[in-house]
């Protein structure tokens, strides 16, 4: 069905604009004249000559999902209608890309579609775990409760994904300074170090070698080494986009010293925290475990929670594979069958995932105060590797005379 840009004034005799779906122009143009909408402009989409830049170039970030949810939870509270509220949004939302598909989806919603449905023709920007949520509560009859515990959660999961990234900043900066000036050093310093060095004829030591032997790859072969880094990083994405590659990437990841602990509780807290959602917005178990289970990022957790997808469909206890499971805590498996004998699961979850994200925030903190000193240790074995190299045989030579 094609889609018609429209550029109208409202009842407050302001001008507003926006996106239509319909079998023809005349059917836009009289659902537009129902609303009491004056129309300046109507074009098909795809006859439009100009185009937005900002559109193309814009991209819709979680964040502005979890703004976009926050403020669409309290305008329902509030009693203001679905449509009336994307409407509102439409005018509130700053980033331009998400402004046009809030335009799009009230323009569906105001027209007859429910909203889950105008979500879905959206999966790019709305993930099918949002869109189970948003269906259930207009099934329930509880859109504007449903709506706002999803706001809350998908807070909660935003600032500790923020918290983990800026722990992650600080030393990727400083690798990557160090990275930048040691390269500096080995293409315009160091070789006029061992040049002199090598014009003396003396023996030269094995370190200050290799390090003549390094500067000089970079110097004449660095096309090679952006070859084989490039090679590399895209043979490896490439093994990891396949079925098998992500789980050996996901395992290992699961594996590492103390970054493992980390990637487990993060994994283990998405899980509790999107299961207890979905319960809480009325979705049947067995799918909310298969929408969860995309929603983990994990392909080990992904797979633990499938096989539990087909032990809760024979009839057996959701907690029946965790339990086998090195990967998952005993305390979360255990927690969960008590949940499951007394009915308080979405309970349960929810107490686990705050105990988890608590863990998470720990080892944040230990990570990011055990760093600096880290850091520090590898940049000063780098200098000193370095100036170790070119500083022993001058004093050799010094040594000599």
């Amino acid at each position: 069905m094609p889609v018609f840009k429209y550029k109208a004034i409202d009842g407050n005799k302001k001008i507003v604009s926006g996106l239509a779906e319909a079998a023809s122009e005349d059917l836009v143009a009289e659902s537009l004249q129902e609303k009491g909408l004056s129309i300046i402009s109507l074009k098909e989409k795809s006859k439009v000559a100009d185009f937005d830049i900002d559109l193309i170039f814009s991209r819709v970030k979680p964040k502005d999902i979890v703004v976009f949810s926050r403020q669409f939870s309290v305008m329902t509270s509030a009693n203001v209608t679905v449509a009336q509220a994307l409407k509102i949004l439409v005018e509130q939302t700053e980033n331009p890309k998400l402004r046009m598909i809030i335009s799009e989806i009230a323009y569906e919603v105001d027209g007859g579609s429910r909203l889950s449905d105008a979500l879905a023709k959206r999966p790019k920007i709305f993930s099918n775990f949002y869109i189970s949520v948003v269906r259930s509560g207009e099934t329930s009859g509880r859109l504007d409760e449903i709506l706002n515990y999803l706001a809350d959660e998908m807070e909660k999961d935003y600032d500790m994904m923020s918290k983990i990234k800026g722990a992650m900043i600080y030393p990727a900066f400083v690798l990557a300074g160090l990275g930048g000036v040691g390269t500096v050093m080995m293409v315009f310093v160091v070789p006029k170090l061992t040049n002199v060095l090598a014009e003396t004829g003396a023996e030269l030591p094995v370190a200050t070698k290799i390090l003549m032997a390094v500067s000089g790859f970079l110097i004449h072969s660095w096309w090679l080494l952006l070859i084989i880094i490039f090679g590399l990083f895209f043979s490896i994405r490439f093994y990891i986009n396949t079925r098998q590659g992500r789980r050996v990437f996901d395992t290992v990841k699961l594996r590492l010293p103390i970054f493992g602990k980390l990637f487990q509780r993060i994994s283990l807290v998405r899980f509790t925290r999107s299961l207890n959602t979905l319960i809480v917005g009325g979705v049947a178990i067995t799918d909310g475990l298969k929408i969860t289970a995309e929603v983990v990022n994990n392909a080990v957790y992904k797979d633990l929670i499938l096989e539990t997808v087909k032990e809760v469909e024979d009839g057996n206890s959701i907690s029946s594979v965790f339990i086998d499971s090195r990967e998952v805590p005993k305390m979360v498996s255990q927690m969960m069958s008590i949940g499951e004998k007394t009915g308080k699961l979405d309970i349960v979850l929810e107490r686990v995932s705050q105990f988890y994200a608590r863990e998470v925030a720990n080892i944040i903190a230990n990570l990011m105060t055990l760093m600096e000193p880290i850091i520090m240790v590898i940049m000063g074995v780098a200098v000193g590797i370095m100036v170790a190299a070119i500083i022993l045989p001058m004093y050799n030579m010094a040594s000599q005379f």
